[in-house]
């Protein structure tokens, strides 16, 4: 039981990662190339796209990591599980206190009702978002690291 919740968590919040790290690196560098009200929609679209899916992915991928610790207790590796769990709960509070109120108002932006400064603050996500996955990325590579 044990070595599949193991598994189950890595595979979970390894897709989790390998999602917002694409969307760092690849997704929103195509999307922010493209004319603006393109680059705009295409924004907006993905915020409404992954702000439904990623608040289910990134509490999920907690709860596992959290269940993890407990199952494991006694087991090689545990300090590591915990610490990866509290890097997910360093990521889940970046999302609510600095991404999503971001997305919230990106999200419902058309190319008629979008603010001057637009660009300005999907670059403030940007910036935030990369230092959410450096943090992702360090939990997940904790949780390899308590397998072996």
């Amino acid at each position: 039981m044990l070595s599949a919740l193991e598994v189950i968590t890595t595979v979970v919040v390894g897709l989790m990662v390998g999602v917002e790290f694409s969307v760092a690196f690849v997704i929103n560098p195509i999307l922010s190339a493209l004319p603006d009200d393109a680059s705009q929609m295409g924004h907006s679209h993905g915020g409404r796209m992954l702000g439904a899916v990623m608040p289910f992915w990134y509490i999920g991928s907690l709860v596992l990591a959290a269940l993890w610790a407990v199952a494991g207790w006694h087991h090689h590796g545990t300090g590591l599980v915990i610490t990866a769990a509290a890097l997910l709960i360093v990521s889940v509070i970046m999302s609510l206190l600095l991404l999503v109120p971001i997305n919230n108002r990106n999200k419902a932006w058309t190319p008629e009702n979008r603010p001057e400064d637009w660009k300005e603050q999907l670059n403030r996500w940007d910036r935030w978002h990369y230092v959410r996955v450096a943090v992702i990325v360090g939990a997940f590579t904790l949780l390899v690291t308590a397998l072996v």
